[in-house]
């Protein structure tokens, strides 16, 4: 099993800015989740991941890249 490390606390803070008329809404988002590949695939050369009703292909290649197909 893996563990997640996030490095930032969410912090969604809106504040409203009045600019020459008009609003801009600017929103703070947290830091996106970091996983190491070699965790994920846990000595595996592949592995799938269900999004909603579709399931994905994680594949690691020979050349070193990962690639993801539907």
């Amino acid at each position: 099993m893996f563990h997640v490390t996030q490095v930032h606390d969410v912090q969604d803070t809106a504040r409203d800015h009045h600019e020459r008329g008009s609003v801009q809404r600017s929103v703070r988002k947290a830091e996106p989740v970091e996983f190491d590949s070699a965790q994920l695939l846990r000595g595996e050369r592949e592995l799938y991941i269900r999004h909603g009703n579709e399931l994905y292909r994680l594949r690691h290649t020979r050349n070193d890249k990962l690639i993801l197909t539907k």
